[in-house]
């Protein structure tokens, strides 16, 4: 007997209508904490970038161990103006704190009423904005002779005077003197002047100058317009303050968080391993507020009792590889860590919750995380150390989570032997890192399909393809459409490095390139901030169809994920190839969806790239978007497209 024609269409679309067994299935939770970011004072991130500070070696510590040639006066010049007569010198004596042993003593024996005194470039040149202010700072003690009148001026790379205010040095002890500065026009490299136009011995230390608008307004801050393209992915976390500037260059080089806190004059400045400097102005405390304010949860990495097996440039000849603390010290090391814990999360009655607290963050900063060690070789001494530390926080703090290290490389020896150890100690989550080319990231799609669900989770915490061109950033879309599938097992992604300012790059390819004026979020930086802003609670499979020939056609990608707060569908479409290609869309499984919707896509040339020269090559593209039950969205070549869905919850 032959069915009506519109009996048959009605069985054909409840044989095409997932039950509800069928959704559920094809549903699963996954992790809330799922895209950050990792900061690394690399590449001049911090000092010279995140941090506001315009001063470059502004206490006077910079020292041919961190860079070959430099010395207590880099970037400062010495200023004797006319016929001024005296002399400058560097000394250690009796400094403005122990921590902090260098300062310059000026002696003036005729100032000519000129001056004698300093000038410093900044990091290369003070950017200077016309009517913008300016917090100037030094420390200054007057060893002999009447008050010293102090002149400090801002000027333009010509010399012109843009701004000047006039202070008094009296106390013949340290003392802290201050001024605000607005410069009358802008100065792309202008410099910062202190004469001191009275006759004496002037002793001078932490030399600052701020610039009021910092991000949120922070004192001791972070340069606003960085701290904004940071805060614009969205972040559910972020890694701090390193991975190997953590376990250092040798034992004496291991990042000391205790040194970082308390007043900026008070603080340790150190050699970076990246072969630069390191203030330590943006330190501990900064961390967790710049996380606070952003919304991401602090994941902050300490050593795990070893320096860098690369200590020395162990991969040459002479490297001293790596070094442990002796074990004899590892009690005095684990509870270091133990005190960090205490300082994000004690009372402020606490012996470290109350530093916090004195900081000016009574509340405590909720920390979830802690990373132990970076890509360290697997030696039988660092699994002793790291043994005794994990023990030593899961028995104190059970509900912080540790993250555990895996090696530098997606497998190897350190890699095989990482995951043994871990599954040996339970260790919840286990950092993986990766740099590779953009066609292994295609042909390594099911990756984490395979994964012991039992065994740890995992935090892939370093990736990139090694480029920054649009490809790079479609190849690493798709990659990251298979964290969300195994959002599981993937507790958490960050693309790494984050900062690289121009003229100090150390290492390519970088999320976000600046200098003093510019901010350029490359085209990788827009990948992430689009899968950063559309993070989803719940991953859905089967919802899109990939074109003819996927899954064996690595050059498209697919996933779909729903928001729990909002509802919404969010849909992430990849077309790494030179032609258009239709997803098929099935949204019937979802309850309560609206027929509006977003479309976000970002598509361009192949070799495309966002540069200081073409900042904006390639941008996000939003319009509105009318979704239906089911639909095909063609989707341009080279392209990402976004689609959500609005829903209700």
């Amino acid at each position: 007997m032959k069915i009506p024609a519109f009996l048959a269409l009605i069985v054909a679309l409840a044989a095409a209508a997932p039950t509800k067994a069928q959704s559920e299935a094809a549903s699963k939770p996954i992790s809330a904490d799922l895209f950050g970011i990792f900061f690394e004072d690399l590449n001049y991130a911090a000092d010279g970038g995140l941090y506001a500070e315009l001063v470059q070696n502004r206490s006077f510590e910079y020292a041919p161990s961190d860079h070959d040639g430099w010395h207590p006066l880099t970037s400062w010049d010495y200023l004797h103006e006319g016929f001024a007569m005296g002399s400058v010198s560097v000394e250690s004596a009796a400094p403005l704190h122990a921590t902090n042993p260098h300062y310059v003593q000026l002696r003036i024996e005729n100032p000519f009423q000129k001056g004698l005194g300093l000038r410093n470039h900044g990091f290369d040149g003070i950017p200077l904005t016309a009517g913008a202010t300016y917090d100037f700072s030094l420390w200054a003690r007057v060893k002999s002779g009447a008050a010293m009148p102090l002149l400090v001026q801002l000027q333009d790379a010509q010399g012109k005077v843009l701004a000047e205010a006039t202070l008094s040095a009296q106390a013949a002890g340290w003392q802290q003197y201050r001024a605000t500065l607005t410069p009358t026009a802008t100065a792309a490299a202008g410099s910062l002047v202190v004469l001191a136009t009275g006759k004496g011995i002037l002793d001078l230390d932490m030399v600052s100058l701020f610039p009021q608008r910092t991000f949120r307004g922070r004192t001791n801050g972070l340069r606003a317009d960085l701290a904004q393209a940071i805060a614009d992915l969205k972040p559910r976390f972020m890694r701090f303050p390193g991975g190997c500037l953590a376990h250092g260059d040798g034992l004496d080089n291991l990042y000391d968080w205790k040194k970082t806190i308390g007043p900026v004059e008070q603080r340790t400045a150190q050699r970076n391993i990246w072969g630069y400097h390191q203030t330590t102005g943006l330190g501990y405390f900064e961390y967790f507020q710049f996380c606070e304010d952003i919304g991401a949860k602090p994941i902050p990495i300490v050593a795990a009792g070893v320096s860098c097996q690369n200590s020395g440039g162990s991969w040459k000849i002479g490297g001293i590889g790596q070094q442990c603390v002796p074990l004899a010290d590892m009690a005095a090391y684990t509870q270091d860590v133990l005190d960090l814990i205490e300082y994000a999360n004690g009372p402020a009655t606490s012996t470290w919750g109350a530093k916090r607290a004195a900081a000016g963050h009574p509340a405590p900063f909720g920390l979830q995380y802690i990373g132990i060690g970076n890509e360290d070789k697997q030696t039988p001494e660092f699994r002793e150390r790291f043994k005794l530390l994990y023990e030593a926080v899961r028995a104190k703090y059970p509900a912080v989570t540790v993250i555990g290290t895996v090696g530098p490389s997606p497998k190897g020896e350190d890699y095989d032997q990482g995951w043994a150890f871990a599954s040996q100690l339970h260790v919840p989550v286990v950092d993986e890192h990766y740099y590779e080319n953009p066609k292994w990231f295609l042909a390594n799609q099911q990756r984490y399909d395979a994964y012991d669900r039992s065994k740890s989770k995992v935090y892939l915490g370093e990736y990139a393809s090694w480029g920054n061109e649009l490809y790079n950033a479609l190849a690493e879309a798709v990659y990251m459409t298979t964290l969300e599938r195994n959002g599981d097992v993937v507790q958490l992604a960050s693309y790494a490095p984050l900062l690289a300012k121009e003229g100090h790059i150390q290492w390519k390819p970088d999320l976000i390139y600046f200098n003093n004026a510019t901010v350029v979020p490359s085209v990788n930086y827009y990948v992430q901030q689009l899968f950063g802003q559309n993070q989803g609670s719940t991953y859905h499979a089967g919802v899109v169809r990939l074109p003819t020939g996927a899954p064996a056609d690595t050059a498209a990608a697919a996933s779909c994920v729903r928001d729990a707060q909002t509802g919404d569908v969010i849909l992430k479409l990849i077309n790494l190839g030179p032609q258009p290609k239709p997803f098929a869309v099935d949204l019937t499984r979802f309850k309560g969806l609206k027929t509006a919707a977003t479309q976000t896509t970002f598509t361009g040339p192949r070799n495309a790239q966002n540069t200081f020269d073409s900042p904006r090559t390639v941008l996000p593209k939003v319009a509105s978007y009318k979704a239906t039950k089911r639909f095909t969205y063609t989707a341009a070549p080279f392209s990402l497209t976004v689609l959500r869905v609005r829903g209700t919850r």
